[in-house]
């Protein structure tokens, strides 16, 4: 059975959050922070990693998905809280920039 990711990106302030799916949360989050992400994360600048969780299955990951989106803002937060409390970015030290490009480190 495949892994997946759902996956919660917000902008430096925490005002806004986005709630996605993966089956490649690095490269996924590293299109987010580049820009060619989504729409809605470019837009509003959501490119810190604020909440993560690995899921076996991806329509268990769908389904996750679809439960989180459906949620309050409350509820997300504290979500993130339980085990980010300072709503950091997750994924700060998953990249070095190379010759002006962001690249997944290798390990």
């Amino acid at each position: 059975m495949r892994k997946g990711f759902v996956y919660i990106m917000s902008n430096k302030n925490r005002t806004t959050f986005y709630i996605g799916v993966t089956n490649a949360i690095k490269r996924r989050v590293l299109e987010h922070k580049t820009g060619r992400g989504s729409v809605f994360t470019k837009k509003y600048h959501l490119i810190d990693l604020v909440y993560f969780e690995k899921i076996e299955g991806l329509e268990e990951c769908i389904q996750r998905e679809k439960q989180l989106k459906n949620w309050h803002r409350d509820w997300k937060i504290n979500l993130i809280k339980e085990d980010n409390p300072e709503m950091t970015d997750l994924a700060a030290d998953w990249y070095i920039e190379v010759d002006g490009e962001m690249i997944i480190k290798s390990g």
